[in-house]
């Protein structure tokens, strides 16, 4: 990226220079700037784009520091000749403010040899910088290859290049050779053979233009919108759902309480279900209920017919959805006395729809696994408080935990209370992470009701991470219609983001991704795989070598994503491998891939008939250095139909 250098400014003026979309990261020279520490801590809190914050001198120097820190600081820059004591104060507040350090060496004079530089590399590194900065003076183009010969044993966390008119041509060569930023200037050079902020952008975009959108909008979550249909339809009288947007799963919900004998209407984005409650065991009498291609109407609809269908039933599904094992279901349900059998002939021991779901559900005490996800778990519980008697339901090694608590947040909409308590160390309550959870115990009383009732529909996380992501890495986005409270597990786009390196900033009405330095991050995706398509492009614009958890939760997705994503990184020119659960991918800032010609290689590309991928594509599509032809792009109405058209 570039960094545009602003001094002998004030605050009104610097403020207004960031609003230029070519400043893509700046330095703010708290020395040569006309600001105070109000006016400090008014800048790094409002400016949503990164902002290094650089003070060499003045009797106020260390406080200018510490209020830029405070107030959100992306960067510090302090030189490595700082005392000691100054040097510990500001790793340390850096460290808790989450500021990264840069420690910056300059020689005015010329040029070390390139062991001495390896070895005050080794010095801001042991003095606690994140970004190691080296700035030398530059007589001959030998001097230039001196300090730009540092990147040959180092990719990440270093600027080097060097000052003078001989060195100019170091400033855009340093990003070339991995440098996450280099650094330009708005008016007036801060340093010898600075060139200025238009003339870097030139050099290093051409005629490349970035994405800047602040429009997007977000559908309705499926996950909310189908689990809220069922509940509706269980109900006794009419429930309302407010901001409902259709895609094909949510039609299918519809579907399917149609089938049961719910009544549905459409005004707006309101849908109106009249239900069939009060629900009785084996009240039903279908033969067979069609749920579309969605494998959460599958797995939500077999314990529910088992509890209230009073005959053996036929589940069928179209598109990808019978060539999709349902993992451990059939172990599931058995435990509650319910028997699945799938028709025709599969070589492996899986269940697969169309099958049929034989028995009645029994209430009673189980432990059940959760690594295979939580789409039949939240099928029990949508289905065992309809059961005369109360049951405990233990699951161990969950997976995709957020679901579940997505349908415990429903069904307390609808008046039906489970307990629930969650097992795992203390490091899970203090880290507020998912991945220490080992288990989950159930309590579900017997005998109840769902009750209508009126709620409004989550936009969806899962269709904004693809917004989001493009904004992170070609210039800007933001999107409306987000709860930055909720449970849907794909709100860890926000979480991956971050860990990336991009600049991240929300309210109640709009989330925004502003372009940053990005680096290689590792990140466990098991709880969310829905948002893997994405993360792997995104990975694939980081510096570094990237690891994505949770491979084993892609393999029965509309397609074996795991496969899809590795062919699709590949075929885009991009390096990755799966090891056990692991996805390793090596990536390249966008500028070093401009100034190498290492873009995305363009082509003709499929989507496997799977939405996520095909939107996942698209947005790799900004980045390839020609067309990228996809097969199938009319696979994303099962989850957003209009995304093409926002996109």
């Amino acid at each position: 990226m570039i960094c545009t250098s602003i001094q002998h400014k004030n605050l009104e003026q610097i403020l207004t220079i960031l609003d230029d979309p070519f400043v893509e990261m700046a330095e703010i020279r708290l020395d040569l700037c006309d600001l105070d520490v109000p006016q400090i801590k008014e800048l790094f809190e409002s400016c949503e784009k990164p902002l290094i914050a650089t003070c060499r001198s003045g009797k106020d120097a260390v406080q200018k520091m510490k209020t830029a820190v405070e107030a959100g600081a992306r960067f510090l820059d302090l030189d490595i000749s700082a005392p000691v004591e100054v040097s510990q104060q500001f790793q340390k507040l850096c460290r808790k403010a989450g500021t990264e350090l840069i420690r910056s060496f300059h020689d005015f004079e010329g040029t070390p040899d390139l062991q001495y530089l390896r070895q005050v590399e080794s010095r801001c590194r042991r003095y606690g910088a994140d970004i190691a900065k080296i700035v030398v003076t530059a007589h001959s183009d030998q001097d230039c290859e001196t300090v730009l010969s540092l990147y040959d044993g180092t990719r990440t966390g270093l600027v080097a290049f060097a000052m003078g008119e001989e060195g100019r041509g170091s400033r855009v060569e340093c990003l070339r050779r991995g440098a996450p930023f280099s650094y330009a200037s708005y008016d007036e050079a801060t340093a010898p053979g600075q060139i200025t902020y238009e003339q870097m952008h030139k050099e290093v975009y051409g005629d490349w233009r970035g994405l800047f959108r602040n429009d997007f909008t977000t559908p309705a979550s499926k996950s909310f919108a189908q689990r809220a249909i069922i509940a509706a339809a269980l109900a006794e009288g009419k429930s309302r759902l407010r901001g409902y947007t259709p895609c094909e799963d949510s039609e299918s919900a519809i579907a399917v309480v149609k089938q049961l004998g719910a009544k549905v209407s459409r005004r707006g984005t309101t849908l109106t279900i009249t239900g069939i409650g009060p629900v009785t065991e084996g009240q039903l009498s279908l033969e067979s209920l069609s749920v579309g291609e969605s494998g959460l109407l599958t797995r939500l609809s077999i314990p529910l017919l088992a509890a209230i269908n009073g005959s053996d039933v036929r589940i069928e599904g179209r598109g990808t959805l019978p060539g999709r094992p349902l993992g451990s279901a059939s172990d599931i349900m058995a435990a509650f006395g319910v028997i699945l059998r799938s028709e025709g002939e599969h070589h492996d021991r899986e269940v697969y729809v169309p099958l049929t779901v034989s028995g009645r559900l029994i209430p009673g005490t189980a432990d059940v696994p959760g690594k295979g996800g939580s789409q039949l778990i939240s099928g029990l519980l949508m289905a065992l408080p309809l059961c005369a008697k109360s049951s405990r339901l233990y699951v161990n090694e969950p997976k995709s935990i957020p679901y579940m608590f997505i349908t415990l947040d429903v069904l307390r909409k609808f008046g039906v209370q489970i307990g629930n308590e969650l097992e795992g160390p203390v490091e899970m309550l203090e880290q507020q992470d998912w991945s220490y959870c080992s288990g989950i115990r159930f309590s579900i009383k017997g005998g109840q009701r769902y009750k209508a009732t009126d709620m409004d529909l989550e936009g969806d996380w899962s269709a904004a991470a693809n917004f989001l992501v493009a904004g992170a890495l070609y210039g800007s986005a933001e999107v409306s219609g987000l709860d930055q409270k909720s449970l849907q597990a794909d709100i860890s786009i926000l979480d991956l983001l971050v860990a990336a390196g991009a600049c991240v900033a929300g309210d109640d009405e709009v989330i925004s991704v502003r372009k940053a330095p990005l680096e290689c991050f590792d990140f466990d995706l098991s709880h969310c795989p829905d948002i893997f398509p994405i993360a792997a492009v995104l990975a694939a614009f980081c510096d570094g070598t990237t690891t994505l958890a949770g491979v084993g939760r892609l393999r029965s997705k509309e397609s074996d994503r795991a496969e899809a994503i590795v062919s699709m990184l590949t075929a885009f020119g991009v390096p990755a491998s799966i090891d056990g659960d692991v996805m390793s991918i090596e990536g390249e800032t966008l500028c070093s891939r401009l100034l190498n010609g290492r873009l995305l290689r363009g082509g003709e590309f499929t989507s496997r008939h799977d939405h996520r991928m095909a939107m996942a594509l698209s947005v790799a599509a900004l980045g390839a250095d020609g067309p990228v032809i996809i097969d199938d792009t009319a696979c994303v109405a099962k989850s957003f139909p209009d995304f093409f058209e926002q996109f």
